[in-house]
């Protein structure tokens, strides 16, 4: 028996689907356009890529994008002047600077600059306070898509056990906020995890977040478990010279064989990322204006 596969980027399509019925109502009914503001400093080529994906999208869902390309030699203090304008600007409801950013740069400090109202990818200490705490903030993007991923095929969640394999800020300790969110039993695993296959093999959700490629084999995994596999480490490919391969930290054959629903790597986790951030600007939206914020869209 193989496992169900996770179609992330069927579901995202989705989610993109009710955004951009969401904004226009906001345009029809209120005169707003919800707007993203994206600031990209130098010339990193994945970063471009990424950037050029966002803008298209953004305009797809009816939202305003506001792109800001700044060369990498660019001043701290010029950079943040840029953010502090957008900070002021009332058709800005979302701000993101594209990382990493050149060495001279600090990412934290660029972070702690953007207003934590506009921080729509949920990266300031700010956001991740308010999730800790149990009030509304905004969320990561790609824990948030997990968890929409997990509500959809799961439900209710309550008294499931769940182990994330990850402690990073970026995404091992807002999805396990999440999880607590949603009354899991939930467990934070990483590199120095005594025993780690027999702490994820508990797990009725498992959420694997390390960056190595295969690492989690079928014997880690609870047969009937759901399986999210966030990593992604890029290889040589084995049978096209001079192309690459996406891998997972799962192995996905072997665990799908085990799992009784799983992610794949590419097209599980990954395209939720964006329409996350699309669905964190149209909260931000809503909130600024006292508006109900879109059912389903938010933690």
């Amino acid at each position: 028996m193989t496992g169900q596969v996770i179609d992330g980027k069927a579901f995202a399509a989705d989610v993109r689907a009710q955004i951009a019925e969401h904004v226009v109502r906001l345009k029809e009914e209120n005169g707003i356009t919800p707007g993203l503001a994206v600031i990209l400093v130098g010339e990193d080529p994945a970063s471009e890529v990424y950037v050029a994906a966002k803008h298209k999208q953004t305009l797809e869902v009816g939202m305003a994008s506001f792109e800001h390309k700044l060369p990498a030699d660019v001043s701290e203090k010029d950079l943040f002047d840029l953010i502090d304008q957008l900070n002021a600007d009332p058709s800005v409801h979302g701000i993101l600077c594209q990382f990493p950013v050149p060495d001279h740069l600090e990412e934290r400090r660029v972070v702690a600059r953007i207003d934590p109202s506009k921080d729509v990818d949920g990266l300031s200490v700010v956001n991740a306070g308010l999730l800790a705490s149990g009030e509304k903030g905004l969320v990561s993007c790609t824990p948030l898509g997990c968890l929409m991923l997990l509500r959809d095929q799961l439900g209710n969640m309550s008294g499931k056990e769940a182990v994330v394999i990850g402690r990073s800020n970026l995404f091992g300790k807002p999805m396990g906020q999440l999880l607590l969110q949603e009354n899991c039993t939930v467990t934070i695993a990483h590199s120095r995890t005594a025993d780690l296959p027999e702490v994820c093999r508990r797990a009725d959700i498992l959420v694997a977040a390390v960056g190595r490629a295969e690492m989690v084999k079928a014997d880690w995994v609870k047969p009937g478990a759901t399986v999210i596999d966030v990593g992604i480490t890029r290889i040589p490919h084995p049978e096209k010279p001079g192309k690459s391969k996406l891998l997972g930290d799962v192995a996905y054959v072997e665990v799908a064989a085990v799992a009784d629903a799983i992610t794949p790597v590419p097209g599980g986790v990954g395209p939720m990322t964006i329409a996350c951030l699309l669905a964190n600007t149209l909260t931000a939206c809503c909130r600024a204006h006292n508006l109900d914020e879109p059912s389903g869209l938010t933690a």
